[in-house]
């Protein structure tokens, strides 16, 4: 006959399940601890799971140590938990030790294995996986082609990602912007731009990830009339509304080709308060188009008046670039 605790196996792993936080996870833990429950494989596996959900990685291997039945579920809580923090080395040595121990992967191990191979980047073992992919039947599932296309847009290997992507019996938003960014991030400037073409053509929506890959593209290649023509169907026709990562290509855009004054402006334009990020954006354009009147400008705005330091060697480094610009001008010019 079962215990009441007993009974209650399945209310606290629904709970465990739902809860985010590190603090409620714990005082999960702490009753179950309580009630004698906390050794039995579901409620292990569960708070695995939570404890990897919220980064607390130390108490989910612990739990993981302590372990007998150690499942695919919950190896796949460890690996997903690492990459999700970017540890992509530990994510992949424990599907490494999935596999020494006989554990067969699922749909859910694999999309994780693949974004650690492409944080690396490892091509080589990208590639292992990607006939792990093939062997256990997971071709057809999208999030793992999807995994798979990023993996190779990482490693550059464009060839294999287009390769995939056309082979792909459906595609989403997510295939269509990795693909796109994988031409823009490596000067396809023009690639990219027409898979997005292709892509509206499809009737695939874009979203703001789609935006941000097309909006860089249009920033390697100097694209700035595309780009202007992007940012306003962005929100016009498609709804999207522009977040910082967006404003972040269009300064960068404006500011390569040396139009700086207008990224400047821009930033005033502005509906919500620019980041580091924009303000990096327009401060490499300053250095690198010697616009020591815009860096001033800038200077006052970050530091303000009272922080002489920070911006006198902000602006010297500015106008030490102007001048190394300006000698090399005159050298091309003597050597006319």
């Amino acid at each position: 006959m079962r215990t009441p605790a007993a009974l209650s196996i399945p209310f606290y792993a629904s709970l465990l399940e739902s809860s985010s936080s590190a603090k409620t996870i714990q005082k999960l833990h702490a009753r179950l601890l309580t009630l004698g429950i906390a050794h039995h494989d579901f409620i292990r596996a569960k708070l695995v799971s939570s404890y990897a959900i919220c980064g607390r990685m130390r108490d989910a291997t612990h739990i993981f140590s302590r372990t007998n039945r150690r499942t695919t579920f919950l190896y796949n809580s460890i690996i997903k938990g690492y990459a999700s923090l970017n540890l992509f080395h530990l994510s992949l040595r424990t599907y490494l030790l999935m596999l020494e121990h006989g554990k067969p992967p699922d749909r859910r191990t694999l999309p994780s294995v693949l974004k650690s191979c492409a944080g690396l980047p490892s091509l080589h073992l990208g590639r292992q996986v990607h006939v792990a992919v093939l062997v256990h039947g997971f071709s057809s599932d999208t999030a793992t082609s999807n995994s798979l296309i990023s993996m190779y847009v990482k490693a550059g290997d464009l060839d294999s990602a287009r390769h995939l992507f056309d082979g792909m019996p459906e595609r989403n938003s997510i295939t269509w912007s990795a693909m796109i960014s994988g031409y823009g991030s490596h000067g396809l400037s023009r690639e990219a731009l027409g898979l997005f073409d292709e892509m509206l053509d499809a009737g695939e929506l874009p979203d703001g990830v789609t935006f941000t890959a097309v909006l860089t593209a249009c920033c390697r290649g100097g694209m700035v009339e595309m780009g202007w023509r992007v940012w306003e169907m962005m929100e016009g026709r498609f709804g999207v509304r522009p977040g910082l990562e967006h404003y972040t290509c269009m300064v960068d855009m404006l500011g390569r080709v040396g139009r700086v004054e207008e990224a400047e402006a821009f930033i005033e334009g502005m509906d919500e308060e620019p980041d580091g990020a924009v303000w990096g954006a327009l401060l490499g354009a300053c250095r690198m188009h010697g616009k020591l009147d815009v860096a001033e400008r800038v200077a006052e705005r970050l530091y303000g008046k009272s922080d002489v330091s920070c911006s006198f060697k902000f602006l010297d480094d500015v106008s030490c670039e102007s001048s190394n610009k300006e000698l090399n001008g005159k050298m091309e010019i003597h050597h006319l």
